[in-house]
């Protein structure tokens, strides 16, 4: 597994590092995401010359612990594009938009582009997130453009901490060449603020897994029926 040579140590146990940027519209939810984990919260510094917080999540696996830097806007997309400075050095990559608000999933190729321009084959989640609000807007069979890139894609909610752990898991996976890697412990999350409908977040599930299989439009712009 190769790692940034900034790896620390824990409990004795050399800890692999890597730098993982967030990206999305402003109000998706990106630092309410970041901030579940409670660690990565505590530890977080500021990167002042470009207005970012870097928030060090620790995550165990059956390979050993791996941290991921996650790189976080801190308002700073707000202003237009990020600067070069942001993404330089990334290692993998989440891509945020809210399942609740279609101009956000509008906005993913203009954040994926921006993200490849700088960062070549890096690794690379979408996350619809704000599932746990029952108006979504955007369904599954119109989320395409993770097939289309070949991005890997979940629903989340970060306020109920749902599906938290799957783009790191995935992600570490992708970084590490182990498919085999798991979390063996689970990371100290802040206890969720809103609680999701089991049986609703099934549903979702059923409809992602039959969107996967349904043929992609052959429109360049992914609006598919936003």
């Amino acid at each position: 597994m190769a790692a940034n040579t900034d790896a620390q140590k824990k409990d004795g146990a050399p800890v692999a590092t890597f730098k993982l940027v967030l990206v999305g519209d402003g109000g998706t939810g990106k630092t309410t995401f970041v901030k579940r984990h409670l660690t990565g919260e505590f530890e977080k510094r500021y990167v002042a010359t470009l207005g970012v917080e870097v928030h060090p999540l620790v995550f165990y696996t059956n390979f050993g612990p791996i941290r991921f830097d996650v790189w976080d806007t801190a308002g700073q997309e707000k202003f237009g594009g990020l600067r070069d400075g942001y993404y330089i050095g990334g290692q993998c990559a989440i891509i945020f938009f809210d399942v609740t608000s279609r101009v956000t999933y509008k906005n993913v190729p203009n954040w994926h582009r921006d993200l490849v321009r700088v960062l070549e084959n890096v690794p690379i989640v979408l996350c619809g997130n704000k599932v746990d609000i029952k108006d979504r807007k955007v369904k599954a069979k119109q989320i395409t453009f993770h097939r289309k890139k070949n991005l890997q894609y979940y629903d989340i909610s970060a306020k109920s901490n749902y599906n938290f752990e799957k783009p790191f898991l995935w992600l570490a996976r992708k970084i590490s060449g182990e498919a085999g890697l798991q979390f063996v412990e689970a990371p100290a999350l802040a206890p969720p603020e809103v609680k999701v409908d089991p049986a609703l977040m099934a549903q979702y599930e059923k409809e992602l897994n039959q969107a996967a299989n349904m043929a992609l439009p052959d429109d360049e712009n992914d609006d598919d029926d936003l």
